[in-house]
């Protein structure tokens, strides 16, 4: 039996959130209750609003609308990354591949929200 765990978006949604969280605790402390926690609750959303529409795949509009916060979730992270960029926190090069990878998420859940019925 196959779960959200088996999900290609999941894992990379969960992968992209456990770098984004390695890679915070390098961040300023004075972001502590600001950029780090937005960022890291932000990404964390994303995997998370995929198990729960994965949980409700039987209901297709309640699935798509997990799956379109997770959506939300994620261009959130993609503005904090931005934000990381532009106060100095990230390289250009790590800003690159991790907005790739979000950049990747997002394609997956563009293909599950205009699929649904391949997930029941």
């Amino acid at each position: 039996m196959s779960t959200f765990r088996d999900l290609i978006v999941y894992k990379k949604s969960f992968a992209l959130s456990m770098e984004i969280f390695f890679l915070t605790k390098t961040f300023p402390k004075e972001e502590t209750y600001s950029l780090i926690d937005q960022i890291r609750r932000s990404s964390r959303s994303v995997f998370a609003c995929v198990a729960e529409a994965y949980q409700k795949r039987r209901y297709s509009n309640h699935f798509i609308s997990k799956l379109t916060d997770a959506d939300m979730e994620n261009a959130e992270t993609r503005a904090w990354l931005d934000a990381s960029l532009a106060c100095g926190y990230i390289t250009a090069e790590k800003f690159a591949e991790l907005d790739q990878q979000a950049n990747e998420v997002l394609r997956l859940l563009i293909y599950m929200i205009n699929n649904p019925d391949k997930f029941k």
